[in-house]
């Protein structure tokens, strides 16, 4: 099946078959998925919570307004945000094209400046405004790699993150939760599986110049 006939099998899965997990191997496509999501400098300010605690779960699910795909899902998939985005920070970051890049620090040295003087600029609402469009960015990369993967998804923006914050405990790790994605496989009874998609045409959402 090729890639559009891929996105035109997903949808935003209303439920799912409880008692059928997501293997291993495909587990570990969506890590390195998330892991190679574009972010903005390539700073990658965001953290991925990969959630199979059904206590847990329960324990969440009334702070997503009982959306019951939370405890229904093969996985529970919790996009952070970090919120020390610092000197050090910024200087890990180089640190790591050094290693793996073997440039030299004088040639990086520059554009490590610039970003230190750029974010010790900004507020702290901005960087954490700044690095929820990265999140954003990573929930698009994995719906997709789940459609391709065969593994069924539904994004989620409603729910109350300084609950799942304090039930996580994130604070103490310098992370925010700021989207999630249940996975598992679509239950055989959900209607909406069956839903034709409802899209503006070509000629309405593309404008060729």
């Amino acid at each position: 099946m090729g890639i559009i006939n891929k996105l035109q099998w997903r949808y935003a899965t209303k439920a799912f078959k409880p008692n059928k997990i997501v293997p291993t191997e495909k587990l570990d496509i969506i890590k390195q998925a998330f892991n190679l999501t574009a972010s903005s400098y390539g700073l990658q300010p965001i953290k991925l919570i990969l959630l199979r605690n059904k206590e847990l779960q329960e324990q969440l699910l009334p702070y997503a307004m009982n959306q019951q795909q939370i405890i229904q899902a093969s996985h529970l998939l919790v996009i952070c945000i970090q919120t020390n985005i610092d000197k050090a920070f910024v200087k890990n970051y180089f640190d790591r094209v050094h290693k793996i890049r073997n440039t030299p620090k004088d040639i990086l040295k520059p554009f490590e400046s610039f970003l230190i003087d750029n974010f010790e600029n900004k507020t702290q609402q901005d960087i954490e405004n700044w690095a929820v469009n990265q999140a954003y960015l990573a929930l698009g990369n994995l719906m997709t790699v789940c459609a391709m993967e065969g593994i069924d998804s539904c994004p989620m923006e409603g729910f109350m993150p300084e609950k799942y914050d304090e039930l996580l405990g994130l604070e103490k790790e310098g992370l925010k939760s700021v989207l999630l994605l249940p996975i598992g496989y679509r239950a055989d009874d959900d209607k909406f599986a069956d839903f034709k998609k409802v899209r503006k045409t070509i000629a309405d959402s593309i404008i060729e110049l």
